[in-house]
């Protein structure tokens, strides 16, 4: 389902990063784990096409998404991939409802408000559909989030530190629920992080260094 060969990235300044080569199944949760600066977060944006490589390639189901650019790779990525950043973005002025209904927009699909409220109401947020993002707590705005990667039924859920500032509680609940839908949807789901506690939770796991940081 998604496979990476010869990856290179190199950064303004000569700094450049070199990973090794990933290949993952229909269906399959991995781990890509490694400290802060190892360049965890700049695999998963090439992962996902919002960085392009110096070097190697990226197939995702038959494409190469480092041959497409512009319109094709945005309407690629809604399509086929589902991110889960850091910290959630919204459109401050629509509603719950509306952002989701956006981001079927922008994949160029349909817009489906029955599998918006299903999706809504499987992450216990039904009830805030007609809600302002900045009316939820941070726990609802990250299941929003979640709720918004999965919309589209992604072939690929890619998820950057979604549990690093959370207890061990709300880690374990996070964890289960991306997980949980994933499997519902037989999606290939990325976890970069660098929380240690998931690192029994995961057989498929990737270890960035930061030996992996070189002069290229």
């Amino acid at each position: 389902m998604l496979t990476s060969k010869d990856l290179q990235y190199t950064y303004k300044g000569g700094t450049a990063l070199q990973f090794p080569d990933i290949q993952a199944n229909k269906g399959e949760h991995w781990l890509i784990l490694g400290q802060s600066g190892c360049g965890k977060t700049t695999l998963l944006h090439l992962l996902a096409g919002l960085l392009t490589p110096k070097k190697g390639r990226i197939d995702i189901g038959g494409t190469d998404i480092t041959k497409l650019n512009g319109s094709k790779l945005d309407r690629f990525r809604g399509q086929h991939i589902g991110i889960v950043f850091q910290k959630p973005h919204f459109v401050k002025a629509l509603s719950v409802e509306e952002n989701l209904k956006m981001a079927q927009y922008l994949a160029g699909v349909a817009q489906d408000k029955k599998r918006i409220t299903n999706i809504l109401t499987r992450l216990n947020l039904a009830h805030k559909q007609k809600s302002s993002p900045e009316e939820l707590s941070e726990g609802e705005k990250q299941r929003v989030a979640i709720a918004r990667a999965l919309l589209n039924q992604p072939a690929i859920i890619l998820a950057d530190e979604p549990t690093s500032a959370l207890d061990d509680k709300n880690c374990e609940e996070v964890i289960n629920l991306l997980k949980s839908e994933a499997s519902e949807q037989q999606s290939t789901l990325f976890i970069v992080t660098h929380d240690q506690r998931l690192k029994d939770r995961f057989s498929n796991s990737i270890e960035l260094a930061s030996a992996a940081l070189s002069q290229l």
